[in-house]
């Protein structure tokens, strides 16, 4: 199965590079080496990916997209957050062709800004609708659900339990004993809050208890998955992430962390990719985009400690990967999501961490 996937990518590649032997005068005969024989076309430029997910998942992936390939490509790691404002400030004259993870509701957005382009790929027939843009705007790669980090000893000073309601974040042991991510920069801590207001059924309930969470918070970082660390290095009690992250570090060596979920609803991230708009090499991004939704690429992340849920049906995920089915998941609708996510962010900034 392999094989036949990486078979099918090459001839991607080749077809989007067929013209690179031919002459300037577009005479393709003149594409011949010294026996006669056509020359192999090889794949010409380099793609600039923006990459949303963990280090060293994006290194292993961009290694092995040129190795199936033969396409050269680099690699910049930010968060979702960061990435969006990048490619705006970049929107005249973009730096890189794709952008790969983190949360679709941040690739909506990017949208609304007339920033990506659309590309519907064969490949993402194997993949649910509800994980994809009809029009292609982005496609999934990836699910993974908010969760709670709580570090065991800490809980064990403080006479608490992990937490299992959002309101449990709220108990006076835990003041300035919470990390999470800011939603300005970070995917995951906007998915995170529009969780909460879904969860609390209306907006303003939801910006009601983020005004009594805020002093909670001990530090807003600008990754998702930092409040995981830190939690496991004893810095923090609780930290709010997504439970991949969180699987993640326990996989590491931080047994001493303990991960649960909100039973009043959580929200999970759809971990998208996207061609940037009016960049370089579209050809080639779109052979990028092909790559990533196949099923090889997607199970790379069980090899180097990324435990979501993958989106192509054929594809394996990995052992540790959380059982969505055994979780309260809020109705998580990615459109509205994306087309109100600068608005309550703005809000956000203006009414909580003021």
């Amino acid at each position: 199965m392999k094989k036949s996937w990486i078979g099918k990518l090459a001839t991607v590649a080749l077809a989007a590079t067929m013209f690179v032997g031919c002459s300037s005068n577009g005479n393709a005969g003149n594409a011949a080496n010294s026996t006669g024989q056509p020359e192999a076309s090889k794949p010409k430029g380099k793609l600039t990916v923006y990459i949303g997910f963990q280090e060293d998942h994006a290194v292993k992936a961009i290694d092995q997209f040129t190795k199936d390939t033969g396409i050269q490509a680099e690699m910049i790691r930010m968060s979702a957050g960061e990435i969006l404002a990048k490619i705006r400030a970049e929107k005249d004259n973009p730096q890189a062709s794709v952008w790969y993870g983190g949360p679709a509701d941040t690739f909506v957005q990017a949208v609304t800004e007339d920033l990506l382009e659309p590309y519907v790929s064969p490949v993402a027939d194997k993949i649910e609708a509800k994980y994809k843009d009809p029009d292609g705007y982005w496609t999934g790669v990836y699910v993974g659900a908010v969760a709670f980090a709580s570090n065991k000893e800490f809980l064990a000073k403080k006479g608490l339990e992990a937490p299992t309601k959002w309101s449990d974040l709220t108990d006076p042991k835990l003041k300035g004993e919470i990390v999470m991510a800011s939603p300005a920069s970070s995917g995951t801590a906007y998915t995170a809050i529009y969780s909460i207001l879904k969860a609390f059924g209306d907006e303003e309930r939801g910006f009601d208890y983020l005004k009594q969470l805020h002093p909670q918070v001990q530090q807003y970082t600008t990754s998702g998955a930092a409040p995981g660390r830190m939690v496991g290095m004893g810095e923090a009690g609780v930290g709010i992430l997504f439970a991949h992250d969180i699987i993640k570090y326990q996989e590491e060596g931080f047994d001493n962390l303990v991960m649960s979920f909100p039973e009043d609803g959580t929200g999970y991230e759809t971990g998208s990719i996207g061609i940037i708009k009016n960049s370089k090499n579209q050809d080639l991004a779109k052979a990028f985009v092909d790559w990533a939704l196949s099923p090889p690429a997607q199970e790379i992340g069980k090899t180097v400690g990324s435990f979501q849920n993958i989106t192509n049906r054929d594809a394996v995920g990995p052992e540790q990967a959380v059982d969505m089915s055994k979780i309260t998941l809020i109705d998580y609708d990615i459109a509205e999501a994306g087309s109100q996510r600068q608005r309550i962010i703005d809000k956000w900034n203006s009414d909580v961490s003021k």
